[in-house]
């Protein structure tokens, strides 16, 4: 689905990047996977062998997927398109409830989240315009951004950023549909990632998990979940679609989830 493709994954080392990563070098494609820790890239790029080039560098630093881009070009001749997956909790820097949150945390997680989204957006939009053939953008969300749970995952920063990215996928969607760029977002549930240790590893958690995610007889999704939308969503097969938001979440947003 994806043969002839040149891709830019930020955020494409570890977790729910390096799944796709490897999802769309078996479809087919040519990657620039982007991370910030150099071991996770140097194993990642081993991994995915000379279908993928690696590229060191911060999600937060405007110029990160400007050389991504570039790169994705000097490597493969082309770049079709971008598939923005890095951000993180900024629970640890100050997010939480409202009445706990931090000025640093608010400022942290929406510069992790939202700010790096709307780097890595800006310039591929830059980049299909000046081609001008169009493109592809995915962003990541997160179920948070509409269907909050109270008890387990109360980050409203987090929150707020998720659904922004959820607005400015729109608003790119529209702007940009009559050039062929496309913008849509994928917005899981709990998934087992380096992020979600703290969820993964509370028992309470996994219980909700259990009623909450209840597909596939309930359990935490894994990064490989998301690739067949993530490869639909990249591919020519989706290319009547825009401005969408695809939940992958194992039936969060039509499940009560028990507390008890």
């Amino acid at each position: 689905m994806l043969s002839g493709k040149s891709l830019v994954i930020i955020g494409g080392t570890t977790g729910i990047g390096r799944s796709a990563a490897r999802a769309f070098v078996d479809a087919g494609a040519r990657v620039v996977i982007v991370g910030r820790n150099p071991a996770h890239l140097s194993a990642a790029q081993e991994a995915l062998g000379k279908s993928a080039a690696g590229l060191e560098g911060d999600a937060c630093d405007p110029r990160t997927a400007e050389e991504a881009i570039k790169l994705a070009v000097a490597h493969s001749g082309q770049c079709d398109g971008v598939y923005h997956v890095a951000g993180g909790s900024g629970r640890k820097a100050g997010d939480g409830p409202l009445h706990e949150l931090t000025d640093e945390g608010w400022n942290a997680t929406l510069q992790w989240n939202l700010t790096s989204t709307m780097f890595s957006n800006r310039a591929a939009v830059r980049h299909f315009l000046a081609r001008g053939r169009g493109g592809v953008l995915l962003n990541m969300s997160s179920v948070l951004a509409d269907s909050p749970s109270r008890a387990y995952f109360t980050t409203h920063a987090y929150a707020a950023a998720k659904a922004a990215i959820n607005g400015f996928t729109k608003a790119i969607a529209a702007t940009y549909a009559a050039e062929n760029i496309r913008a849509n977002v994928i917005a899981p549930a709990l998934v087992k990632t380096p992020m979600s240790e703290r969820a993964t590893n509370d028992d309470a958690i996994i219980r909700f998990i259990r009623t909450k995610q209840p597909l596939d007889g309930g359990r935490i999704g894994e990064p490989e979940d998301l690739d067949g939308a993530a490869i639909f969503l990249m591919s020519d097969q989706s290319r009547f679609v825009t401005g969408q938001i695809v939940s992958v979440d194992g039936g969060w947003g039509v499940s009560d989830g028990q507390l008890v």
